[in-house]
């Protein structure tokens, strides 16, 4: 199991069977599950989580950087507190989509924005010029989320998984300049 990211609370990291209780305190919520995109459908129980968890590690290997999923843990405890993702949006794989998915419990932190800085950046770092987060109208917090990342309203599209979704854009000029005004601060 390798660390794809650190940062100073987090530690992004390969989902393994043994975080299928905590990953479904995540993606089994229904105060999440409602914001998920067709891509991952609600799981009813501990067993449906460990078959997403088990799909996702088969599909790994044959992914290309930056394209994964991996599982947020708070450093200062070990908790899985989440899921990130970059994969590509549908129905031409053309874009690339960074999606995020925090427990409850774990809202309100800057988990989500930490997590999210350093897995762009990761992904600009493997030759991705933009990435794209697509987030259902009303989800206030992904789009407040967007916008502390520094990423750009591009409009609303039904063009991804045939839903109309709003849609926000990241480059990294966009992220260095987040970054600037963050270290400033």
């Amino acid at each position: 199991m390798a660390d794809l990211l650190t940062t100073d609370r987090l530690v992004l990291r390969d989902w393994t069977a043994d975080d299928a209780e905590a990953a479904l305190a995540v993606f089994g919520d229904a105060s999440v599950a409602r914001w998920l995109t067709p891509a991952l459908e609600r799981p009813g129980d501990v067993e449906a989580m460990r078959e997403h968890l088990a799909r996702w590690a088969a599909e790994a290997p044959g992914l290309v950087p930056p394209y994964g999923r991996w599982a947020v843990v708070r450093r200062e405890d070990g908790a899985v507190i989440g899921g990130m993702e970059l994969r590509p949006l549908p129905p031409h794989d053309e874009d690339v989509e960074i999606g995020w998915q925090l427990a409850p419990g774990a809202w309100g932190h800057g988990y989500a924005t930490e997590a999210s800085r350093a897995l762009a950046r990761y992904a600009f770092s493997q030759a991705t010029d933009e990435v794209f987060a697509v987030v259902r109208p009303g989800n206030e917090r992904a789009g407040a989320v967007a916008k502390r990342l520094g990423m750009e309203w591009v409009g609303e599209t039904d063009k991804y998984y045939d839903l109309v979704l709003q849609v926000y854009r990241l480059r990294p000029s966009d992220l260095d300049a987040v970054e600037r005004d963050t270290a400033r601060a």
